[in-house]
């Protein structure tokens, strides 16, 4: 039996156990499992006293609800203590399914299950989409708290280490836009230490912060490509696979997928990262052309080349990309 609700874990989850039912039910339907009652969570209560004497101070502002609201929202729910309005869309398929992105929750249901029962089945992991969906929120306040601010002197992240933009309009850069440069050489002793590095952009100082955003996007596609091509190339014969082609992407909640036709897809903005959660990723996606889903024979796959994907994922979650915009 199928199971009526599926959940859209973050990316490159590990196999989550089994979603049980909800408790609405669309005409017809017949679920193959009872529903597994969650435990409910303790109630903050309405008002505080210091003893019998003193009298009860309410605290309105802690009681207000927070809210969850994804940009096309249809339709909302209050999720214990939360209001989350959700997009809802219909779709030829046999569950129900949850995503939690940075815009909010989207459900994708069949067109036979009701409105009641979609809302049965959020009521049924709301401690989940509430966790998800706090996560995401303060996912969303770290990256703006990273924005870049394009100008000369900016710093983003490369493989890991600070980078500093530097408008240098004596030099043309032809054919590369660009070119990075240790900001001073390593001393004696000094091996294996990182070296702050800067990435001379031949731009004036006159430059629009949109052309020097485009200027180091440029170089750095092209150096995710140089940088990723040698990774998978690395990897491939490690796992016994071939892989045809490398495309980029600019995806803003997905780093990258795989075809069966050996087709990688990677997100260029991964060049921020350090080099072990990149080599993750890659493995990741090379990984799909031995086993196309996410169960424990693809994660044993993954382990083979990097036994520490586990951690690595971990921090490419907790560790968001800057915003760009």
């Amino acid at each position: 039996m199928h199971r009526l609700v599926q959940l859209a874990l973050d990316l490159f989850d590990p196999p989550a156990a089994p979603v049980a039912a909800p408790a609405a039910q669309a005409s017809g339907f017949k679920p193959g499992a009872p529903l597994a009652q969650n435990d409910q969570a303790l109630v903050a209560p309405k008002t505080i006293a210091s003893g019998p004497a003193a009298p009860a101070v309410p605290l309105p502002s802690l009681l207000s609800p927070a809210e969850f609201r994804h940009p096309q929202a249809s339709r909302e729910v209050l999720l214990g203590d939360a209001v989350v309005a959700y997009a809802l869309q219909r779709a030829r398929r046999r569950t129900i399914g949850f995503t939690v992105g940075a815009d909010g929750l989207s459900v994708r249901a069949p067109s036979w299950v009701t409105l009641s029962a979609v809302d049965a089945a959020l009521r049924d992991k709301s401690d989940w989409i509430l966790r998800k969906l706090s996560e995401a929120r303060e996912r969303q306040q770290r990256m703006e708290g990273g924005r870049i601010v394009w100008a000369h002197g900016a710093v983003l992240p490369y493989l890991g280490e600070p980078l500093t933009v530097v408008l240098d309009p004596s030099h043309g850069f032809a054919g590369r836009g660009g070119a990075l440069v240790p900001s001073a050489p390593p001393s004696a002793g000094e091996e294996g230490i990182a070296v702050a590095r800067s990435l001379h952009i031949g731009l004036p100082h006159s430059a629009s912060a949109a052309q020097i955003r485009d200027a180091v996007q440029a170089w750095l596609m092209r150096d995710a490509r140089r940088h990723f091509t040698a990774r998978l190339d690395h990897f491939a014969p490690l796992l016994g696979v071939r892989w045809a082609s490398l495309r980029l992407s600019s995806a803003q909640t997905r780093w990258g997928s795989a075809k069966a036709d050996g087709s990688i897809r990677l997100n260029w903005r991964l060049l921020h990262y350090r080099p072990a959660i990149i080599d993750y990723v890659v493995a990741h996606e090379l990984a799909h052309l031995r086993v196309m889903d996410h169960s424990l024979r693809f994660w044993d796959t993954v382990a083979t080349v990097v036994p520490d994907y586990a951690v690595l994922r971990s921090r490419l979650r907790d560790e968001p990309a800057p915003l760009w915009e």
